[in-house]
């Protein structure tokens, strides 16, 4: 209550004028290696590409804990989750009443609204509009609960959080700053895209990754035994083979027209082996693509409200994902790692008054990061117990000596979906150090991502990388010890079995 309280009497001394609008869209699953502006030729992102030209892009944006619900409570918080208290996705409930961003804006005399995929459990707090996805949320024809009461509406969602969105900002009131959380589900799983695009990619033959067929030969237990892969674990649901339910007998016609054709021509293959994965890797891209386009589209929607009424130069707008996703890369989709595809989500920054357009940054900045560069760019203090470090002065284009050369991962949810074993670790810009424990595991691994960016073999117990082994265990220490990363795990991510973190 006394940092809320001291908001507001910081926002008396501010001339409200002054204070940017902060706009952030935020996408489930959204890899970058689907956004053209880091390079991707597997879709196009037009709108995406073009905030990126206009501000400044992330390229080694990590985040904390590689999942869907913990990465929104560690945006929210500028804490871990052993700190926030939201773990995993499997148990527990979002604590609406700590210390949120969100709250400190709104009480400095921000508007405040969450529209779209909020996946906390608990109804959100700190927002004077909400209107939320409940759980994972529909592709077709979505329920809502808007401020407590449900609503559902026809059409796409993509189109209908936008919707939702730009008439927030409508109907805002035009002489105080603004906080708008504009998160999107898709392209979650299972990639259900909007009719208008599915014959986007006119039934394109995606080139496949290298790693597409890795039998995960260098590395342990964990990797061998995951549950996240395309030529097992993905259904008939996922490689729409069977009709999806949700959708008005007009959708459902549109549907079939594209997907029944091709499903009985691959029907009459009769594919198996390795041909039937590359069946099922390209319907994947197919779908998964199809959904990033109307992700982009909404930042382009977004951002030309924001042009003709005259608001674009005072905005910061922040495009993000939850976490990065895996395209087939190792034969799996899904997050969960601590490896490269998994661990690294796209960070877009466009904010015209203070960053350089076309700019790039390479340093190591998180998800973490977030919730203090809100607060700082509004003009309010960060507290102190929040985790992360400000990202203003790289948006400024400054390079401070002493940011992080290091940052620390860890995710919890197991058992839990995909078989994913609890790990944790520390991450630079050439290694990584991880640590697999649990019940049944209880190993290390060492990755050198100049020789293995692909993160294949293991090189913890060769002997020339034994002095690299010693620093990195030294550093994960230092970090587990300052953010206050206690020996065994929080309750909530023992509830399946006996899962203290062992070394």
């Amino acid at each position: 209550m006394a940092m809320i309280a001291c908001c507001s009497q910081i926002v008396a001394q501010q001339s409200s004028a002054k204070r940017p609008n902060i706009v952030f869209v935020f996408s489930d699953d959204h890899a970058y290696q689907a956004i053209g502006a880091y390079g991707s030729k597997l879709v196009e992102t037009p709108n995406l590409d073009g905030l990126a030209r206009a501000g400044m892009r992330f390229d080694r944006c990590l985040v904390t804990n590689s999942i869907c619900g913990p990465s929104r409570a560690t945006i929210l918080t500028g804490k871990y989750s052993h700190k926030n208290g939201f773990l995993t996705n499997n148990y527990g409930v979002f604590d609406g009443s700590q210390t949120t961003m969100p709250k400190l804006l709104q009480s400095a005399g921000y508007q405040t609204a969450m529209v779209g995929k909020w996946h906390l459990v608990s109804d959100p707090t700190g927002f004077d509009y909400w209107n939320i996805l409940p759980g994972q949320g529909a592709y077709y024809n979505p329920p809502m609960i808007e401020m407590g009461n449900k609503v559902t509406y026809p059409g796409y969602t993509s189109d209908i959080i936008t919707d939702l969105s730009l008439k927030w900002l409508k109907e805002r009131d035009t002489e105080k700053p603004f906080l708008l959380m504009c998160q999107h589900k898709a392209p979650h799983r299972n990639w259900q895209p909007n009719l208008k695009y599915l014959g986007h990619d006119n039934d394109r033959s995606y080139p496949e990754p290298a790693t597409l067929f890795d039998d995960y030969a260098g590395r342990g237990k964990a990797e061998l035994e995951q549950d996240m892969t395309i030529v097992k674990t993905m259904s008939r649901d996922d490689l729409k083979l069977v009709e999806p339910k949700g959708l008005t007998p007009d959708q459902l016609e549109k549907w079939n027209a594209y997907y029944q054709p091709r499903n009985e021509a691959f029907e009459k293959l009769g594919l198996t082996g390795k041909d039937l994965v590359r069946w099922k890797y390209n319907r994947y891209m197919h779908d998964y693509l199809a959904c990033t386009k109307s992700v982009d589209e909404s930042v382009g929607r977004i951002v030309t409200f924001l042009k003709e009424n005259g608001l674009e130069e005072n905005t910061l707008i922040v495009y993000a994902s939850d976490q990065g996703f895996y395209l087939g890369e190792h034969g799996w989709f899904d997050k969960r790692w601590i490896f490269e595809e998994s661990l690294r989500t796209p960070l877009i920054v466009k904010w015209p008054s203070v960053v350089k357009p076309g700019s790039t940054n390479a340093k190591i900045v998180s998800n973490v990061d977030f919730a203090e560069t809100f607060l700082e760019a509004a003009g309010l203090p960060v507290p102190s117990d929040m985790q992360g470090k400000s990202l203003m002065p790289l948006l400024r284009g400054e390079s401070p000596t002493d940011w992080r050369k290091s940052f620390y991962y860890h995710y919890y949810e197991f058992p839990g979906a995909h078989s994913v074993r609890k790990h944790y670790g520390v991450v630079t810009d050439r290694y990584k150090l991880v640590r697999f424990y649990g019940d049944d595991v209880n190993y290390s691994e060492l990755f050198d991502l100049k020789t293995d960016p692909q993160e294949m073999k293991s090189v913890h117990d060769a002997p020339e990388y034994s002095q690299t082994r010693i620093e990195l265990e030294t550093e994960l220490a230092r970090l587990r010890k300052e953010l206050e990363v206690t020996e065994q795990d929080p309750v909530e991510a023992r509830r399946g079995g006996k899962n203290g973190a062992k070394k």
